[in-house]
């Protein structure tokens, strides 16, 4: 009868140990994830896949420009690497078992690396890629289809996952979840909308007068 009970208790507490590691990993998933707040795109390829060289897989991919005024992001940003970091550390560590401070890192600094571009001025940076294409909403969560829509230089939000690699070289990538666009800005990249090349002063008056 007590063996009976016994057994039964080591059943339980090792039901109870296995159902907490598998909440500590979804907790780690979870903590390597990031919603951003207001942000801004540029080199947006997120309705065709790019190759950035020649023999690798084309992917979706986007740069994010966080400002450096956005503490809330940037801290979220920053944990969710750390969270990479540990969970990758297999992945990252060299032969003592330390991640190296030279690993490559996601989280840029956009007056650093890119002082040449006015857009990246007091702002961090991130490119984001995906095999996986993106789903686009707006601001009532309404399907975003059109590259008129979502260019390069409009503002939004990202969802984003860290994670560790270890191929050519070691570091965190940021993986491309989802996007919310939340208002226009003016394009980057030297493009116009086709608002802007068909829409005001080049706007036809009369159908006619173009036959």
């Amino acid at each position: 009868m007590m063996q009976g009970r016994l057994l039964v208790l080591l059943k339980l507490k090792l039901i109870s140990k296995t159902n907490n590691k598998k909440l500590k990993a979804m907790n780690n998933m979870n903590s390597t994830k990031v919603v951003t707040g207001k942000v801004r795109f540029c080199y947006a390829n997120v309705f065709e896949p790019t190759a950035m060289n020649e023999g690798e897989t084309p992917k979706y991919n986007i740069c994010v420009l966080i400002p450096k005024s956005d503490t809330a992001t940037l801290d979220k940003i920053k944990n969710a690497i750390e969270a990479a970091k540990e969970l990758g550390k297999a992945k990252l560590a060299d032969k003592s078992g330390r991640i190296p401070s030279t690993i490559k890192m996601p989280l840029r600094d956009g007056d650093e690396e890119r002082s040449d571009d006015p857009a990246f001025a007091n702002c961090y940076f991130i490119n984001a890629n995906s095999r996986r294409q993106p789903s686009i909403v707006d601001r009532a969560l309404n399907p975003v289809m059109s590259r008129d829509e979502f260019y390069s230089g409009c503002y939004g939000r990202v969802s984003l996952t860290f994670y560790a690699f270890n191929v050519t070289s070691k570091g965190i990538a940021a993986g491309l979840n989802n996007i919310q666009k939340l208002e226009d800005g003016e394009m980057l990249a030297g493009g116009t909308t086709a608002v802007e090349d068909f829409g005001g002063d080049n706007a036809i008056q009369d159908f006619n007068d173009m036959l």
